[in-house]
């Protein structure tokens, strides 16, 4: 019984280890999550089902040089990554909400940053980078239809910054995967 005991709990954690950080396939349902944003107010993915299409730019860390440098130009360019008042941008990291209320204001971020200390969110979306060597997010982008698909899922190299171009034009992908599934009368 010991060894069978034994062998259960091996694989329930290598199931938790490696299938919970898996990435997403395009089509299928996002992971809902309910997190607080920078002032503490919580955000459910579900509340947007529906009405509006959600952007979600995992970054690692408030205030580091890649992710300072993303968000100052992601900000002034928002009306070229959310053309309309059909989507909504959100930023997510492990940061605590504290921390993205300080980096929020510093840097004048116009869309709300979400915190997910748990990780359980990260993880869901398959975008937590590990707890070596710094315990956070990666950086990627998810973008999630009207119906609560995913229509984009990119991983982007740690060190390397995603720019506003690459972001508009998954936009625009993500719009144009929408148009087609109403012509043809498909979901994403």
């Amino acid at each position: 019984m010991p060894l069978f005991t034994s062998a259960l709990f091996a694989y329930h954690w290598h199931k938790e280890l490696f299938m919970e950080n898996t990435p997403l396939k395009i089509g299928q349902p996002a992971p809902d999550f309910e997190l607080m944003n920078q002032d503490k107010n919580k955000v459910k993915l579900s509340d947007y089902r529906g009405k509006r299409k959600v952007i979600l730019l995992f970054y690692p860390m408030d205030f580091s040089p890649v992710c300072t440098q993303e968000h100052c130009t992601f900000g002034p360019e928002l009306g070229r990554i959310a053309k309309d008042d059909e989507t909504v941008v959100f930023g997510v990291s492990c940061d605590s909400p504290f921390s993205h209320a300080a980096f929020r204001k510093q840097y004048g971020i116009p869309y709300d940053l979400l915190s997910d200390p748990t990780r359980r969110m990260a993880k869901s979306y398959g975008m937590w980078a590990g707890e070596e060597p710094y315990n956070c997010t990666k950086r990627g982008t998810v973008i999630i239809s009207k119906d609560g698909k995913v229509v984009v899922y990119h991983e982007q190299p740690m060190k390397d910054p995603r720019t506003v171009d690459a972001l508009e034009k998954a936009a625009l992908i993500a719009d144009e995967l929408a148009n087609r599934a109403d012509e043809f009368g498909v979901e994403v």
